[in-house]
C-alpha cells in the first residue's frame, strides 16, 4: 500500500489548508478547542464556515474565538470524568459531520488515576476520546455521504507514540515504575490505534478515521514538563528561558495536519492511516533508538501504533471498560 501525499507542505498553516474550501453547513466538534493547537484548529474550520462546537473544561477560555466566530459554541467536557462526557454526548442534537481529538494533557510528574481507575493521561487523551466518539456515532452515522465528504473522526496523536506502544499486561503503572514521558507516549499510541480500529469496526457507517501528528510547539501542553526535559529537547535554555529549535512549528502550522484530516476533500475517503508534516507517515520501528538523532529527527508511525490485532483489542478492552462504568 503506497504513502498517500498532498500538495501542502511541511510548514503551510492551517489556513492554508482549507484556501477554496467551503464548509458552511457542517458541524465539527474540537475538544480543547479553545486554545494552542485546539484554538488554531476551531479558527481554520469556523474560518472557512464550519459550525464548531468547542468542547472544553474551561468554556470561559473560548470567549475571544466566540466572539471572532459568532458561529461558533461552547460546551463543558471534562474528558478524565466519563460521567462528563455521557452528559456531552446525550446533550449533543443533530448530525455530526466530525470530531476532532485534540485535547489532552502531558507528562503530568506523578501518578494519578481518574475514577475509573486509570492513569490520568491516559484517561484524558484516550479513554474519554473513546467514549466520546463512540458516544456520537449515531450523529456521525446520520451525516452519510450526501456532501463532498463523509463524516470523518481525528484523533490528534504525536511522535511521542514511537517511544512506547500500549503494555496490556500494565497500562496503569500499577508495577513497572512511573515514567511521565513514558506513560504519554502510549496514551498517543493508544489514539493512534483507535483510529486504526474506528477504521476496521465502522467501516460500513462510512466514518473516516485518522491519526494526526502536529510536530513540536511551544503551547500549554507542555506545562507539566521538568526543565531538564525542555532543556534536553533545545526548547530551554539554563537560565530557564524558552528557546525556538528550527525543527519547531507555530501554533497554525502545528494545527494543519489535524485540518488537512477534519476537512480537506483531497483525503475523502482515507481511513486508518497517521499523517504528520501535512503527509502520510512511514511505519517504522519503534523504541528509544528513534531519538539518536535528536527529538527533531523523530518521524514515522510506530508499527506497535498501527498493528491491526493491537488495534481489536484495546477496542474490545476499552468497550468493557466503558460498559463496566456505564
Amino acid at each position: 500500500m503506497s504513502l498517500i501525499t498532498t500538495p501542502f507542505p511541511a510548514r503551510a498553516t492551517a489556513a492554508e489548508i482549507l484556501t477554496g474550501v467551503d464548509l458552511t453547513g457542517r458541524r465539527m466538534i474540537v475538544t480543547g478547542g479553545a486554545s494552542g493547537l485546539g484554538g488554531e484548529t476551531t479558527r481554520a474550520l469556523a474560518g472557512a464556515g464550519a459550525q464548531v462546537t468547542i468542547a472544553t473544561r474551561n468554556p470561559a477560555a473560548a470567549k475571544a474565538i466566540v466572539e471572532e466566530f459568532p458561529g461558533t459554541t461552547v460546551a463543558a467536557l471534562d474528558l478524565a470524568d466519563l460521567a462528563s462526557v455521557r452528559a456531552f454526548c446525550d446533550q449533543w442534537d443533530g448530525p455530526l459531520d466530525t470530531v476532532v481529538a485534540n485535547a489532552g494533557v502531558m507528562a503530568l510528574p506523578e501518578r494519578q488515576l481518574n475514577a475509573a481507575g486509570w492513569e490520568m493521561q491516559l484517561a484524558t487523551n484516550y479513554l474519554g476520546h473513546f467514549a466520546l466518539v463512540t458516544g456520537l456515532r449515531a450523529a456521525l452515522r446520520s451525516t452519510g455521504r450526501t456532501q463532498s465528504f463523509g463524516p470523518r473522526v481525528v484523533m490528534v496523536s504525536s511522535s511521542a507514540q514511537l517511544l512506547a506502544g500500549f503494555d496490556f499486561d500494565d497500562p496503569h503503572f500499577e508495577r513497572r515504575p512511573y515514567d511521565p514521558l513514558i506513560a504519554y507516549a502510549q496514551s498517543k499510541a493508544a489514539d493512534t490505534l483507535f483510529a486504526v480500529a474506528l477504521s476496521r469496526q465502522w467501516a460500513e457507517d462510512g466514518i473516516c478515521a485518522n491519526a494526526s501528528s502536529p510536530g513540536s510547539i511551544h503551547t500549554n501542553l507542555t506545562r507539566h514538563m521538568d526543565a531538564a526535559t525542555l532543556q534536553a529537547l533545545g526548547a530551554m535554555d539554563v537560565n530557564g528561558d524558552l528557546l525556538t529549535p528550527d525543527y519547531y512549528k507555530t501554533p497554525a502550522q502545528g494545527a494543519a495536519t489535524t485540518v488537512l484530516l477534519a476537512a480537506a476533500p483531497i483525503l475523502e475517503g482515507v481511513t486508518g492511516r497517521y499523517f504528520e508534516h501535512n503527509q502520510e507517515a512511514e511505519v517504522v520501528e519503534g523504541g528509544p533508538q528513534t531519538l539518536a538523532n535528536g527529538p527533531g529527527a523523530m518521524a514515522g508511525v510506530a508499527e506497535w501504533s498501527v498493528d491491526p490485532a493491537a488495534a481489536d483489542r484495546l477496542w474490545e478492552h476499552t468497550l468493557e471498560v466503558i460498559g463496566a462504568v456505564a
